[in-house]
């Protein structure tokens, strides 16, 4: 059996809504949903889908660090976004991370996200690597 880790942000949310900024479970990581938000929980880049995923994955590399990961472990990336127009500013930021890795990515329109400043949300799943 697999021990479970949990991995906090201590961001005052997590406890309101009960979930976990990622999981490791064994190999496995979840990373929850990311945006592009500084340390007192204010978007950042705003108006601008480049510069917040930029953001975004360095957030998820610090958080897959912490759970004993790392950029290159990512297998698939979920990108959810506001406006799909903005499409190839959000894949170019994308490919500087992930050009060479090329996870499983899917990219969809919603309409909206929690902040109406928030462009972008990704969420992360990683294998560790024996």
């Amino acid at each position: 059996m697999y021990e479970r880790k949990n991995i906090s942000s201590d961001a005052p949310w997590e406890a309101i809504v009960g979930y976990s900024r990622a999981v490791r479970v064994g190999p496995f990581v979840h990373v929850s949903g990311t945006t592009a938000t500084n340390e007192a929980g204010k978007v950042v880049e705003k108006n601008d889908a480049f510069a917040q995923t930029l953001r975004i994955m360095q957030k998820v590399s610090s958080t897959l660090m912490e759970a004993g990961s790392s950029m290159s472990d990512v297998v698939r990336t979920r990108i959810y976004v506001t406006d799909i127009s903005k499409w190839e500013d959000i894949a170019r930021a994308h490919n500087q991370f992930f050009g060479d890795i090329r996870p499983a990515a899917t990219m969809v329109e919603v309409r909206r996200l929690i902040d109406d400043d928030m462009l972008v949300e990704i969420e992360v799943d990683a294998i560790i690597r024996a």
